[in-house]
C-alpha cells in the first residue's frame, strides 16, 4: 500500500488514459473532459496534495471542462452539415417522366436511373417527356411535381 500512496499520480494518469480510450470509441467529448480532470488530480497528487484535495481538483476541473470547453469543441466538430448525398441529394433535382406519373404510380429518369414515382395527392398527372422536380424520396419512390414553368396536362 505504501507504493500506491507514493505514486497515486500514476493511478490518476492510468484512469485518464482509460477514459481517453473510451472517448475514442464514443467521440462525445464527455470522457475526454473527465480525463482532463483526472490529469489535474494526478498533478495535485504529484505535488503532494492530500487525497481529498486531489479529488476536489479533479471534480472541479472536470466540471469546468464539461461546462465551458465541451460546448466549444462540440460546435467546432458539429456534424450537422448536409453533404447532399443519398435521398437528400436527390431532393430538388430535375427528372424526366418515362411513364405517366399519377398519385399511385409512374416512372421517371433521375440521375441516369429509372425510379418509381408519384405526384402528391390532388395534383395532375405528369406525362412522358415532361420535366419534373423531385420533392422528396419516400423509400424507393420519388415524389415529384410539375417543374415550374411547364404546363400541367
Amino acid at each position: 500500500m505504501n507504493w500506491l500512496d507514493d505514486n497515486l499520480w500514476l493511478a490518476w494518469l492510468a484512469g485518464a488514459l482509460v477514459l481517453v480510450a473510451v472517448e475514442a470509441a464514443t467521440v462525445d467529448f464527455v470522457f475526454l473532459m473527465v480525463a482532463g480532470g483526472m490529469v489535474a488530480g494526478g498533478i495535485a497528487a504529484a505535488l503532494g496534495a492530500p487525497l481529498v484535495a486531489q479529488v476536489i481538483v479533479a471534480v472541479v476541473l472536470a466540471l469546468a471542462l464539461l461546462v465551458v470547453v465541451r460546448p466549444l469543441i462540440k460546435r467546432q466538430f458539429s456534424t450537422t452539415t448536409d453533404h447532399r448525398i443519398g435521398a437528400s441529394g436527390l431532393t430538388g433535382q430535375l427528372a424526366r417522366v418515362v411513364q405517366t406519373v399519377t398519385e399511385t404510380d409512374g416512372r421517371v429518369r433521375l440521375n441516369g436511373e429509372t425510379w418509381s414515382a408519384r405526384v402528391p395527392d390532388g395534383e395532375q398527372p405528369c406525362e412522358p417527356g415532361d420535366e419534373v422536380r423531385v420533392l422528396a424520396i419516400e423509400g424507393a419512390t420519388a415524389l415529384v411535381t410539375h417543374r415550374q414553368g411547364t404546363s400541367a396536362h
